[in-house]
């Protein structure tokens, strides 16, 4: 049996989730700020008695990597640490942007391409872009918004912009392919459903030396031009 411990803790809203043989069986969502501290393991354990579940049940557990909150990666990262080291499960990390993707890819939205984004304040965002075979045909980078990004796939695509870097970008981007979608946030049933397929082909982390994808390197120009 395999049972997978979700957690998202990449932007101000947090979340757990749980997997038990591919299926969710368990959630819980707090959209309340710099509570991931105080909120997180209590919510951990509410949805395992919740779910019927103990601890030492656990195959894995499954953490948005980044990009996301500096304060906010390094909680939940460090949170899912300690369970695998305690429990001497493995470790999964899933790209934040991805999982993100996934929400909308796995509910069949009829679109060509999907762009989740964060705020990464002033004019910048973290964007990666996936197409409808739900393959990252541009990974996650730092972009700056400016009316021309992205104009090579608008030309001819429909492009689904979404998450809290969307709300800033809708007033850039106004080309006619660009459509927005409002309040997606990353989730950690995305987490714990693409971690699926990494623990059967035990693709893990090493719980000692990971840590958070933080992406905070400057670039002077987008990748999406």
């Amino acid at each position: 049996m395999s049972l997978i411990l979700g957690i998202d803790t990449s932007t101000s809203s947090g979340s757990v989730a749980l997997l038990k043989e591919g299926q969710l069986i368990g959630s819980q969502l707090y959209s309340i700020e710099k509570s991931h501290s105080s909120l997180l393991h209590v919510l951990i354990r509410q949805m395992m008695d919740n779910a019927s579940c103990t601890m030492d049940q656990l195959s894995g557990v499954a953490v948005a990597e980044g990009p996301g909150s500096y304060t906010g990666l390094r909680i939940g990262v460090s949170a899912a640490k300690g369970l695998c080291f305690a429990l001497d499960i493995p470790l999964i990390a899933i790209n934040t942007l991805e999982a993100m993707a996934y929400q909308l890819f796995r509910r069949s939205v009829d679109i060509k391409f999907y762009c989740p984004m964060l705020d990464a304040r002033r004019m910048e965002v973290y964007a990666a872009l996936f197409d409808d075979r739900f393959e990252n045909v541009r990974p996650t980078a730092p972009v700056i918004l400016e009316e021309y990004a992205f104009e090579d796939v608008l030309a001819d695509n429909k492009i689904l912009f979404f998450g809290d870097g969307s709300n800033k970008s809708e007033q850039i981007i106004t080309h006619r392919n660009a459509h927005f979608v409002k309040n997606i946030v990353p989730s950690a049933e995305e987490v714990a459903l693409l971690a699926l397929d990494k623990f059967k082909n035990q693709k893990f982390e090493n719980v000692v030396s990971f840590e958070p994808f933080y992406l905070k390197e400057f670039r002077t120009a987008s990748s999406f031009k």
